[in-house]
């Protein structure tokens, strides 16, 4: 493991510090926050297109993408250099990360031509943003078990079907979706990808209304979609190599994390009282941050491991799912542990008055999810057990079977 830079990237890192200084603030408190001050989510878009728009401009929109489409083919070591420059400065993020970061790659590995040519450059340069539309509400963690229907008619597609927890679907151009085109073979063997205009006559998003206050999840139904044949990606019946495709290209987070961790719960920990004394000196509390700090400390060299592995040029392997499997577990525990230490001030919700922000109000509040989104801990589980320990694989009374012939997944 090699904590240093190498010549070639500390001088990376000095060009994009140079270049953030010349468009961007830096933050002056770390926890500071680019929308803590909007008026609404249309406001932020705005501000989030014109950053994309000065990134485009500049040649560092699509950094990782190859120079033929626009990118500057970063090596991954410079991604992550990036990332960790962008978070000191108060510069909108999340609005096009699945564009730039799932469905260009996939369109660059699986589009023709004409596709490519339609739909990258509006990627890069923020015109248009997109969305995912994978999860649904029977298949649970398993993709394969998707039953939104694509049916063949003529030169097109007719789409059914409803798609779950879609982020930002509700102010999204264009989807990428994965559907169920053939129920008489293996279910990893009859899907099909496409495109999607989320303006298509038929698709109807309904935001989910999160315990946070916000929207930013929503509910996709499907009736009679027409899709054009153009607008398909791979062969049909290969969607799940498709979709694999996208998956390999979301971003494993190696950067600094946003959001309070063991650093803020041990200032906490100095500022409220137990019994009369700092809570910080009471020894039941200092088991507790000894505990999350050493799985804190965990977290930070196992990531430090994978980015001294693509400073080497190597792919980090199964073992990233222990960064999420630990790190969401031990956000939810310290953020109800913060509830506790601030008593009955761990009510209050408002930015303006809570301790920290209500940073832990909300991660509280959001840190459930985090244990389902991107594999509930029970598939990362396996992915360690079986990728990185070695051990067998799980017996599955479905495999080789036709879609329609497994009792819990029947087609209608």
């Amino acid at each position: 493991m090699d904590f240093n830079d190498t010549p070639e990237e500390a001088a990376f890192r000095a060009e994009v510090r140079t270049f953030l200084d010349s468009v961007a603030t830096r933050k002056s408190d770390p926890q500071d926050s680019w929308d803590k001050n909007l008026k609404n989510e249309a406001e932020g878009i705005e501000i989030a297109k014109k950053w994309q728009h000065t990134l485009h401009e500049n040649g560092w929109a699509c950094l990782h993408w190859p120079k033929e489409y626009g990118g500057r083919a970063a090596s991954q070591i410079e991604r992550v250099i990036w990332d960790q420059e962008e978070g000191q400065y108060l510069v909108p993020k999340g609005f096009f990360m699945i564009g730039l970061g799932m469905a260009g790659p996939t369109i660059m590995t699986y589009g023709n031509d004409e596709q490519k040519a339609r739909h990258l450059p509006t990627l890069a340069s923020s015109e248009k943003i997109w969305c995912q539309l994978f999860s649904e509400p029977v298949a649970g963690s398993d993709l394969a078990g998707i039953r939104t229907k694509s049916e063949k008619d003529g030169d097109d597609w007719i789409i059914n079907g409803q798609k779950i927890w879609t982020s930002g679907a509700h102010y999204s151009d264009w989807g990428i979706l994965v559907t169920r085109s053939d129920a008489t073979v293996a279910k990893h063997k009859g899907m099909t990808y496409f495109m999607v205009d989320m303006k298509s006559p038929g698709v109807e998003v309904r935001p989910i209304k999160q315990i946070t206050g916000g929207s930013g999840f929503n509910e996709v139904f499907f009736t009679d979609v027409r899709i054009p044949d153009s607008q398909r990606l791979g062969a049909v019946g290969d969607g799940w190599n498709v979709a694999l495709a996208t998956l390999m290209n979301e971003r494993v987070a190696v950067g600094e994390r946003k959001g309070g961790d063991v650093l803020e719960l041990i200032e906490l920990a100095k500022n409220v009282n137990i019994n009369g004394k700092p809570a910080i000196e009471d020894g039941a509390v200092r088991a507790k941050l000894a505990k999350w700090y050493t799985e804190f400390s965990g977290l930070k060299f196992t990531r430090f491991r994978s980015i001294s592995a693509m400073s080497r040029g190597e792919v980090p392997g199964p073992e990233n799912s222990i960064g999420k499997l630990v790190g969401a577990a031990k956000s939810q525990d310290m953020a109800e542990f913060a509830m506790m230490l601030m008593d009955r001030a761990g009510m209050i919700n408002d930015k303006e008055i809570a301790p920290f922000s209500a940073m832990f109000q909300q991660t509280f509040m959001q840190s459930p999810s985090g244990r389902i989104a991107g594999g509930t801990d029970e598939i990362l589980r396996n992915v360690v057990a079986e990728r990185v320990l070695g051990l067998p694989q799980e017996p599955r009374s479905d495999k080789g079977m036709p879609y329609n012939e497994i009792p819990t997944g029947t087609m209608k």
